[in-house]
């Protein structure tokens, strides 16, 4: 259940409270989860000195809940200014991973004010002069400053929150995430204009992303998770439906790839991620599960102390990544995973569904089609470069994978669905 800020112990707050504003000389002013102010310091309220004579009180309060509830989907410090020239800074605060009410400063001017405009915002309550005296008498706030004061106050909110230790940095993460995930949509409706062939669903991608789970490479998988991602809500206008069963299958794939490489999450935990997702409403809420079960699966992936030949695994692939551009052999590879080559061939296929042979093309194909798409260099030269043997033997392989000539699929941009 849901525990607004007046739950919280009184002198706690008030000491914390207290301490920031002697050190900053700002006010703070706590705020419910119906972002209705609980009082806080002893300083004359912003709100009910100023504000409450301000024309379109109305519209402020929608602005002051709008901007509180962005701090709080996105766990971090966050700054504003109102139309009359007031900066405020609001951090929120959590309850058992719960927005549960926030803290925020004022008690400045920004830098771009009109002073002369101040008569104009009163009501006719207060005399227009009384009005503007009690707005000039606040200093001028440069943007660093205010800044600094927002980072203090998160600090303060964070000391506050209860039963979700880390939960500000994990929303701040997740904001980040969501972010890179529109730039990289933005990017694929510059690429792809209005009227154009949609690319498909990335299969490419997708085993990238197993495949660096499987290395506990956590910012790898993220950056590859948004790309998968990117490409399911650009190709998928309007198909929430769609774009919500894909996702259910990319939690599923996760899940079992997490539990292959030594991931111990238990089956009440995956059917409460795809409980989640079937659940989901909108394409953040369905990214920021994923993004969650990622992180879970990860965290124990990189402590995994199971099977004995887990980390023999991981540093194969390692070194195969690092070495398929060149000539490799599958004895060289199980030397260096410290395992024989029979068995290390036996346990290569289990874990990564396919045989090793394949899994080198196909990591070569993946370079050559980047190079395809990114580069003006000839065929002969990609082929030598991802370590085909020669040109037509590059045309087999890449045709194998993706269904098309080298030639075509530059040609085409790229836009084909790479062979399961």
């Amino acid at each position: 259940m849901n525990r607004n800020y007046q739950d919280f112990g009184a002198s706690r707050k008030r000491k914390v409270i207290s301490v920031y504003t002697r050190a900053t000389g700002s006010n703070v002013q706590i705020l419910d989860t119906n972002f209705r102010s609980l009082g806080a310091d002893d300083k004359p309220d912003i709100e009910q000195s100023i504000c409450l004579y301000c024309t379109g009180n109305d519209s402020c309060r929608e602005m002051h809940i709008k901007e509180i509830q962005k701090a709080g989907r996105n766990g971090k410090a966050h700054t504003y200014q109102c139309e009359l020239g007031l900066l405020f800074w609001i951090s929120p605060i959590y309850s058992d991973g719960e927005f549960s009410g926030a803290l925020r400063g004022s008690g400045y001017l920004g830098n771009e004010v009109n002073k002369s405009e101040f008569a104009k915002k009163c009501n006719g309550i207060i005399s227009p002069d009384e009005f503007k005296r009690r707005v000039s008498a606040l200093s001028v706030c440069d943007t660093e400053r205010t800044r600094s004061l927002a980072e203090m106050l998160l600090l303060c909110a964070e000391s506050l929150s209860t039963g979700s230790e880390n939960y500000h940095e994990m929303l701040r993460l997740r904001s980040e995430q969501e972010a890179s995930l529109a730039v990289l949509i933005e990017k694929l409706k510059k690429k792809y204009p209005e009227g154009s062939m949609l690319p498909g669903y990335p299969l490419d991608k997708e085993r990238q992303l197993i495949a660096s789970l499987y290395r506990g490479n956590k910012k790898e998988t993220e950056r590859i998770l948004n790309e998968v991602l990117a490409v399911l809500v650009f190709s998928n206008p309007n198909n929430f439906r769609y774009i919500q069963m894909r996702v259910l299958e990319i939690a599923v794939l996760l899940a079992r790839a997490g539990i292959n490489s030594g991931s111990k999450i238990a089956t009440e935990i995956n059917v409460r991620y795809l409980k989640q997702i079937q659940e989901a409403k909108t394409i953040e809420e369905l990214a920021g599960t994923l993004y969650t079960l990622v992180e879970d699966i990860i965290g124990q992936v990189t402590s995994f102390q199971g099977i004995p030949h887990a980390l023999a695994m991981r540093k194969a692939e390692a070194y195969i990544r690092e070495n398929f551009t060149r000539k490799i052999s599958l004895r060289e590879i199980a030397k260096f995973a410290g395992l024989s080559a029979p068995y290390f061939s036996t346990i290569f296929k289990e874990e990564m569904g396919e045989n090793l042979s394949r899994y080198v093309n196909r990591l070569r194909v993946e370079k050559a089609s980047k190079m395809l798409l990114e580069t003006d260099s000839p065929l002969s030269e990609i082929s030598s470069a991802c370590c085909f043997e020669d040109q037509s033997w590059f045309t087999k392989i890449f045709k194998a994978f993706t269904g098309i000539s080298p030639g075509k699929y530059r040609n085409q941009g790229g836009n084909i669905r790479f062979s399961a």
